[in-house]
């Protein structure tokens, strides 16, 4: 039989050239452990190891998912007290725990809004999205059968309430909901959040809350009392669970009482003194996952939240307060897209450093030099060279200090070179040609 190609030989290897191969390999990956992380939008918070050991408690990881509910109580309680931790945190009336990610989540809770105007009788085919929106929140209404109309942002990098109004007006009972997260991927918090709530209310539509932020808003507010209805929330991200290439992900959905029945099945529910899954929810938009969704993941969320409790809302002060603190200590060097206060996270334009030959990406390999994970690049899309910084609550104020004074080194840099693409000049580092890479993955030369 003709071997694969990705077949390795270790023959004639002993245990401990292996485990020095795998370490060396483990040590080329960057992880938060490794360095700072400050990945826009997407929340690279530490994970407390504490989590881990919780995740393999015996009657955890040894527990079958076909076992009957009576043998399980243990791991249903731990979900049905997740869904009331998490009621509580965003405001919703239910939850449920299955989708296993963010986009999962999304696409979930537009089924339950496609399900909602099903039953109701009124054929609405449109989903409002803003332009400052994550890249997910169109698929997912597309994918539920949805029109995307996209609403423009104004020079405040917020919803264009006249433009909303606009297209209420335009397809006015053909609109389903608008998909939105607050503060947006601008990092800016929607002031005019409860003005668009009223708008879409008062035309019967719903608003739908992508929880990807979530970080920057838990105990100050919450997604029900700007007045959604649906919400998504990421367990991987907010909540310390792993993140990407430590997955898997989770992505809870919450809804309001009259949306409550079309929930994913089965429900987590409290009857006759034990815990149970109900299937019996005719209504029901039905399984989304196998089982019930990322178990593990859950059971590191609510660790998190057990440990945190009230705390939770220090942990949004504190990472409102970090990305403050970067924002205003290099506005002298960097174009801040918008100046004023930002929640989480922030954007910077590169666009002027264009002009000397600059493009983010080159920046964004500067700072691999010094040890630092890029930030997000070139989005959102709205701001042209888009940096996108977000520090998270987890880093400590000597960690911050050291990141602005490499991005002020890295601004200096830019200003006294000519061409700062080849930098560094004075050690032998060369960039990489990204075109030309992936048109000759095995050029050698």
């Amino acid at each position: 039989m003709k071997k694969r190609a990705t077949e390795i030989k270790i023959k004639n290897k002993t245990e401990l050239e292996l485990m020095r191969h795998y370490k060396e390999l483990s040590d080329k990956n960057f992880c938060i452990e490794k360095g700072f992380y400050p990945l826009g939008s997407c929340t690279m918070k530490y994970n407390p190891r504490i989590n881990e050991w919780a995740n393999k408690l015996e009657g955890f990881s040894k527990l079958h998912p076909n076992q009957k509910d009576e043998d399980c109580q243990g791991a249903l309680k731990l979900m049905y007290d997740l869904q009331n931790f998490l009621k509580i945190i965003t405001g919703m009336d239910e939850i449920s725990l299955q989708p296993c990610a963010g986009a999962h989540g999304e696409l979930s809770g537009m089924m339950v809004i496609k399900k909602y105007f099903e039953k109701t009788g009124e054929k609405r085919k449109k989903v409002i999205i803003p332009d400052n929106a994550h890249g997910t929140n169109p698929a997912s209404a597309s994918m539920c059968g949805f029109e995307v109309i996209e609403v423009k942002s104004n020079k405040d990098g917020l919803v264009d309430i006249n433009e909303l109004k606009k297209i209420i007006t335009e397809f006015s009972s053909n609109i389903a909901a608008i998909m939105m997260t607050n503060p947006n991927t601008l990092g800016l918090f929607d002031n005019n959040i409860l003005k668009i709530s009223e708008i879409m209310h008062n035309n019967n539509s719903l608003l739908y809350y992508d929880g990807a932020n979530f970080n920057a808003i838990m105990g100050l507010t919450n997604p029900r009392l700007m007045g959604f209805d649906v919400v998504h929330i990421n367990l991987h991200k907010t909540f310390s669970t792993p993140h990407a290439g430590g997955g898997p992900g989770s992505g809870p959905i919450g809804v309001v009482k009259k949306l409550a029945p079309y929930l994913p099945i089965p429900k987590i529910e409290f009857k006759n003194n034990k815990y149970v899954r109900n299937y019996n929810h005719p209504e029901s938009i039905g399984k989304v996952s196998t089982f019930y969704g990322n178990f593990n993941v859950l059971i590191k969320a609510y660790n998190y939240i057990y440990m945190m409790g009230k705390s939770l809302k220090n942990v949004s002060q504190d990472a409102i307060l970090t990305a403050n603190y970067i924002k205003e200590s290099l506005k002298n060097d960097y174009n801040i897209a918008f100046k004023e206060h930002c929640a989480h996270e922030f954007v910077i334009d590169n666009s002027d450093k264009k002009e000397k030959n600059v493009s983010t990406l080159d920046i964004a390999k500067r700072l691999m030099d010094e040890n630092i994970h890029p930030a997000t690049i070139y989005f959102p899309l709205i701001v042209h060279e888009a940096f996108m910084i977000e520090p998270t609550e987890s880093e400590t104020k000597e960690v911050l200090d050291n990141f602005i004074n490499i991005m002020k080194k890295i601004a200096k840099e830019i200003e006294n070179q000519e061409n700062f693409s080849q930098y560094p000049k004075t050690t032998p580092i060369n960039r990489i040609d990204e075109v030309l890479a992936a048109r000759h993955p095995n050029l050698k030369e």
